[in-house]
């Protein structure tokens, strides 16, 4: 058995799809983002513009977060010492779960290491503690649902992307004695648009079905507090589960979710993922209290997002650059290609400055690579006018399709 050949091979395949990632080895500017610095193929650092950042309203860049940090640093140390059961319980934790708790209008919260874990690991546990549980999963669904979904060994019914007559057909051809969730997401990051959360509730009142959704990509983008579409469409009542992520909008790491008190010890009491790891270091989960604590309060942020993002799409519309349909702060733009893709993200980085990564398959299905740009409240007209030429020009080098 030949190891490194099958290991090379694997590899080879995606060089040879166009789809290899590679990681760019940048620094960014403290105070100063979306500047940043690029180390990739240069003589030292380069300057560079971000524009795919999931650190959608800069927060980790904020002074207040900055220096909750620094002050927990230097009051308690750097790691938290072990499993939330064992030496990893810190009163940031406690503070900051009952934050969360009250952002999202629920009885109580759940911190872990990330947003994928926290998927993964509530899913999987929710399904094995339910007997003979069903669960009813959107097609576009993030992995790490997918994978809590495929790791509870559950069955699972696949709906078609927002569909509800879909979903309804499968709610009603499912024994009404089982245990049944609806797991789906508020935004769904790679097309930009959202659930419809409402009438997704009325299904599953009307066939006793429990509900988990995913905000990772609204939590502090929307709402009068930041809780995510279920704030702004005031739905978040409705919702037996709400997941979220610490590190995007709120600009830190981590992942929780809220609920009320019985589901979340029955996770914090079965959930492999939650138990056995060791519990986010005190001096994150300081910074993400003191960001959850003003994009409560302050709508300066996400409102400059919002109108960073619809400026960046009427210009790539206005330009004919294939701008997709998007209804939320995502800007995606299609290629089709993963190796056009590519390339020109490495045209963008070499010779104008620009960082975007190609998103291809299997974050999207084959033939809908594209660029996902995120504009945030500090990208400036200026920067937005010269990537819009800047990606002209590329468009018609490379004898790409522009609308007319």
């Amino acid at each position: 058995m030949n190891y490194d050949q099958i290991f090379d091979a694997a590899i080879q395949r995606l060089h040879t799809e166009g789809r290899y990632r590679v990681f760019i080895d940048i620094l960014r500017n403290k105070g100063a983002f979306p500047n940043a610095r690029c180390f990739a193929g240069h003589n030292g650092p380069k300057p560079i513009t971000v524009w795919c950042s999931n650190d959608y309203l800069a927060m980790g860049q904020h002074p207040k977060v900055i220096a909750a940090m620094e002050e927990a640093l230097h009051d308690v140390g750097a790691g938290s010492g072990g499993t939330r059961n064992i030496g990893g319980n810190t009163h940031y934790h406690v503070d900051l779960e009952a934050e969360l708790a009250d952002l999202h209008g629920k009885d109580g919260a759940l911190l872990f290491t990330s947003g994928y874990v926290s998927n993964e690991a509530t899913l999987a546990t929710l399904a094995k503690i339910l007997p003979g549980c069903v669960i009813f999963s959107d097609e576009l669904n993030h992995a790490s649902m997918i994978a809590g979904i495929r790791n509870s060994g559950c069955e699972k019914k696949v709906f078609r992307h927002n569909d509800l007559a879909h979903l309804e057909e499968l709610l009603a051809e499912t024994d009404p004695a089982l245990p049944r969730l609806i797991a789906f997401e508020s935004v769904y990051s790679m097309d930009g648009d959202i659930a419809p959360i409402h009438d997704i509730c009325d299904l599953a009142e009307k066939y006793n079905a429990l509900t988990y959704i995913d905000e990772v990509h609204a939590v502090g983008m929307y709402g009068p507090r930041g809780g995510g579409i279920t704030d702004r469409d005031n739905a978040a009542h409705r919702i037996d589960i709400i997941e979220g992520t610490l590190g995007k909008a709120f600009g830190v790491m981590g992942g929780y979710i809220a609920a009320d008190t019985r589901i979340i010890d029955v996770i914090r009491s079965y959930a492999p993922g939650f138990i056995f790891t060791t519990s986010l270091s005190p001096v994150l989960v300081a910074g993400v209290l003191a960001s959850v604590r003003h994009l409560k309060s302050s709508s300066v942020e996400r409102d400059g997002q919002q109108a960073a993002a619809a400026m960046l799409k009427a210009m790539f519309r206005d330009s004919g650059l294939p701008v997709m349909n998007s209804t939320t702060h995502i800007v995606p733009l299609m290629v089709g290609d993963p190796v056009k893709a590519k390339k020109i993200s490495d045209i963008l980085l070499a010779e104008y400055g620009v960082y975007v990564q190609p998103i291809n398959y299997p974050t999207v299905p084959r033939g809908t690579e594209r660029l996902r740009f995120t504009p945030g409240p500090a990208h400036t007209e200026e920067m937005m006018r010269d990537l819009t030429k800047a990606l002209v020009e590329i468009w018609d080098r490379m004898d790409l399709k522009l609308a007319a």
